[in-house]
């Protein structure tokens, strides 16, 4: 006789289990970012071979649920050169170091700055060393809403058949409690204050109570790994001010711009580099014009024409891209200053007529000062000023 067993088609009966059910496909890390067709990979395919190289010489001890070592997650934030492991964020390393060291005690961690401090890219690294995967995101905004912060439901499962963990949709902070992994909160003062607070009793007792399940599926308790980075723009303070009660389960750290003038010219010129090949720019960015650049956005952001947006090194690798682009895909050459000034009204001025006005007598009373020919050309092209 024919077998007529039919197969196992049984679900799993946990909020936890439910979470790795709904778990992403893991990316190779063979793949290259060109070959998958994706912008910008996750941290954790990007470096996928130093994150491998520094799990298997990694022998120092680790804190309950870490993937790396606290001295091997800082090598791989910050650099080592003797393990062929690079830099990938430019700032103090002893912030760094308060940062894992936070992330080991299991308080949260709050990162503060202006925008475009790399606020962002520094939660990413330390989720991707501390845990392997970086993309347990929240995208924090106006229209946030707390399904999007612990769960939701599937609605036809829901009807057809109640509230169970078949039908239970997990959002980034339980999968993360579940499966023991750092979750990363992004512009969390940009949420209305009623999504805020429902990270206090998670932060707190480490557990989410899901009060429509019933028995052990009513609670996920956090797994050994599990914590929280935050980040916040200074200048939304007074958006949706966190309260007390939330401040005091998180650890602040304040992530300053880069001070030094050569730092961040040559971050600019490595970045930039980067995105212009992979926008299929055959020719490196002209040193002397990325100055220039670097300099105009010090001056913007510091100076007696200081603008009211964000004049950020973020912003400069933003702008050294499209002047790059516009010179190759124009003219089949590097980009000129003039380009600079092409591509700065968008980015400095954006819509405040001010700060355009600001920009212009930049242009036309402190560019000439400066010494060079790439200054000059940018003092030449002031007429080309959007506006």
């Amino acid at each position: 006789m024919p077998d007529t067993t039919e197969p196992d088609t049984t679900e799993p009966t946990t909020a936890e289990s439910r979470t790795r059910r709904s778990e992403p496909a893991k990316s190779d890390p063979a793949l290259s970012s060109a070959e998958s067709g994706v912008q910008r990979p996750p941290a954790e395919v990007r470096h996928a071979d130093e994150l491998a190289r520094l799990r298997e010489t990694d022998d120092a001890p680790r804190p309950p649920g870490w993937a790396l070592s606290l001295r091997a997650a800082r090598a791989f934030v910050v650099g080592d050169p003797s393990r062929g492991i690079s830099a990938k964020f430019v700032g103090n390393p002893s912030l760094v170091d308060r940062a894992l060291v936070t992330l080991a005690t299991t308080r949260g961690l709050m990162l503060v700055g202006e925008p475009g401090t790399a606020k962002s890219l520094l939660s990413e690294l330390i989720a991707a060393a501390v845990c392997g995967e970086s993309t347990l995101t929240v995208q924090g905004g106006a229209a946030t809403t707390e399904d999007q912060v612990k769960y939701s439901w599937n609605y036809a499962l829901l009807v057809a058949e109640g509230p169970s963990p078949r039908s239970l949709v997990p959002a980034p902070m339980l999968r993360g409690m579940a499966e023991g992994k750092v979750v990363r909160f992004e512009e969390i003062t940009r949420c209305p204050l009623e999504v805020q607070d429902c990270l206090l009793s998670l932060l707190s007792e480490r557990v989410v109570a899901i009060p429509e399940l019933t028995g052990p599926d009513a609670m996920v308790f956090a797994r050994e790994g599990f914590s929280v980075i935050a980040t916040a723009n200074t200048r939304d303070r007074g958006v949706n001010e966190m309260s007390a009660a939330l401040k005091r389960r998180f650890n602040f750290e304040t992530v300053f711009p880069i001070a030094d003038l050569d730092t961040e010219l040559d971050l600019v010129e490595r970045e930039a580099g980067r995105l212009l090949e992979r926008s299929g720019v055959r020719v490196a960015p002209r040193r002397d014009v990325l100055e220039v650049l670097v300099r105009a956005f010090r001056d913007l952001r510091d100076g007696t024409e200081r603008l009211s947006s964000v004049m950020s090194t973020a912003e400069a690798v933003s702008v050294a891209h499209a002047v790059g682009l516009r010179g190759w895909f124009l003219r089949g050459e590097a980009g000129t200053a003039a380009d600079v000034v092409e591509c700065l009204a968008g980015t400095a001025a954006k819509d405040n007529a001010d700060d355009l006005a600001r920009l212009r007598r930049y242009l036309e009373q402190q560019a000439p000062r400066q010494s060079g020919e790439q200054w000059a050309q940018l003092h030449r092209a002031r007429h080309l000023l959007s506006g």
